[in-house]
């Protein structure tokens, strides 16, 4: 690591130290030429994929785009945010896991309608009218259909992240 002071790559690392969070590390260094102490900082850099729109354009990955998604599909509805937090996660860890450079707008959409689906029926039907430009009300049957039907029952597991679909 280059000393912010004067410039050489002759530094150490004095103490190392995990942040609160687990998250980064904090590293006390000092350099072998000045003498001087300075603190870095590492983290994981985790990238997400490019948007692919469709017009064919592309665009980083922006989770505030996301979360309006979410929160216009469920305004006034009983979710609590912290249900819309883990199924925000959830996206974006299936977007990191998939370990791809770039991914189509389409299959965000689809997968923030499944997690609509799973939290509230209402606010699915909300998202999928504009998402899948509905045109008239046999597009709303449609969907009420597909919104009443039972939820498969998953054969794995159930992780700490479940969500119940029921709420006071």
């Amino acid at each position: 690591m280059k000393c912010p002071f004067c410039g050489t790559e002759e530094t150490s690392v004095a103490d190392s130290r995990v942040s609160d969070e687990g998250d980064k590390i904090r590293r006390r260094r000092r350099c072998f030429a000045c003498d001087r102490r300075f603190t870095t900082y590492e983290i994981a850099e985790l990238r997400l994929p490019q948007v692919i729109k469709q017009d064919g354009s592309r665009s980083e990955f922006n989770q505030d785009k996301l979360l309006t998604s979410f929160m216009r599909a469920l305004h006034k509805r009983p979710v609590p945010t912290e249900y819309v937090d883990v199924a925000m996660n959830r996206i974006v860890q299936k977007l990191l896991s998939q370990g791809e450079r770039e991914t189509p707008s389409r299959k965000i959409g689809e997968m923030v309608m499944r997690e609509l689906y799973r939290l509230d029926k209402v606010a699915y039907i909300r998202f999928a009218s504009v998402y899948r430009s509905f045109q008239d009300i046999d597009d709303f049957h449609d969907a009420i259909k597909e919104a009443q039907k039972p939820q498969k029952k998953s054969t794995k597991k159930p992780k700490n992240t479940k969500i119940p679909t029921h709420h006071p």
